[in-house]
C-alpha cells in the first residue's frame, strides 16, 4: 500500500480521483484525506469474498431485512479530514428498496462490515481500519484470515477474539439470527 496524493481530499474529491481513467484498474481508499493505494485482490481473496457475499445474502433474503455491498463498495465513515473505506463486504439496512440506495459513497455505516486479509497487508493498517470502523458506527467487524483459516471479531464493546476454521461465527446483538460456519468461507466445491 502506498500513499498516492500529497494534498488532503475530500470524499468528493475522492470519488473524482479514484474515476479518473489512470485509475481504471486500482484500489484505493482515503484515510483522513490520504489517498491510500491497495494491492489489488488475488484469487483466494475473491473466493472468500464470493463465499462471504452468498452467506450472508442467504442470511438478508431469509430475513428479508437489509442488504450486501462488496467490490470495496466506499462508505464515508469521517468528515474534515474525511475518511472512505471500501469493506470487502458489508451488510446494511439503511435502505428499502434498491431506488433508495446512495448513488456514489454512502454516510450510514455498516451493520456488519467484512475484510480479508491480504498477504501483503500491513498490521499497523489493519488494526487503524478496524478502529474506523468501530469508531463511526460498525457494530460487527470480521477480519477474515486465509491463510490462518480464521475470522478475528472485532467489536465496540469488547476485546477482538478469533473463531477458527471448525468453530461458527454469530451476529452477536447486531444481528442476532445470523450463524455461519467459518469454515464455508473458504469453501470450494470439489469434482
Amino acid at each position: 500500500m502506498s500513499n498516492v496524493t500529497a494534498t488532503p481530499l475530500t470524499a468528493e474529491d475522492f470519488r473524482e480521483f479514484v474515476h479518473r481513467p489512470e485509475n481504471a484498474d486500482k484500489w484505493f481508499e482515503l484515510d483522513r484525506g490520504e489517498v491510500i493505494e491497495l494491492p489489488p485482490p488475488n484469487k483466494p481473496h475473491g473466493v472468500v469474498c464470493g463465499n462471504a457475499v452468498w452467506m450472508l445474502g442467504n442470511y438478508v433474503r431469509q430475513r428479508r431485512k437489509g442488504y450486501i455491498t462488496s467490490n470495496d463498495s466506499g462508505v464515508i465513515l469521517e468528515r474534515d479530514p474525511d475518511t472512505v473505506r471500501g469493506p470487502d463486504v458489508a451488510l446494511y439496512e439503511d435502505a428499502q428498496k434498491f431506488d433508495d440506495l446512495h448513488p456514489k459513497y454512502g454516510e450510514v455505516a455498516p451493520r456488519l462490515a467484512v475484510e480479508v486479509l491480504s498477504p501483503n497487508d500491513r498490521a499497523d493498517r489493519i488494526m487503524r481500519k478496524m478502529m474506523d470502523y468501530l469508531r463511526n458506527g460498525v457494530g460487527l467487524v470480521w477480519l477474515i484470515d486465509p491463510q490462518a483459516r480464521l475470522v478475528t471479531v472485532y467489536r465496540p464493546d469488547g476485546p477482538p477474539y478469533d473463531v477458527h476454521e471448525h468453530e461458527e461465527l454469530t451476529g452477536h446483538d447486531v444481528l442476532p439470527e445470523l450463524r455461519c460456519k467459518v469454515a464455508d468461507f473458504f469453501f470450494v466445491p470439489e469434482g
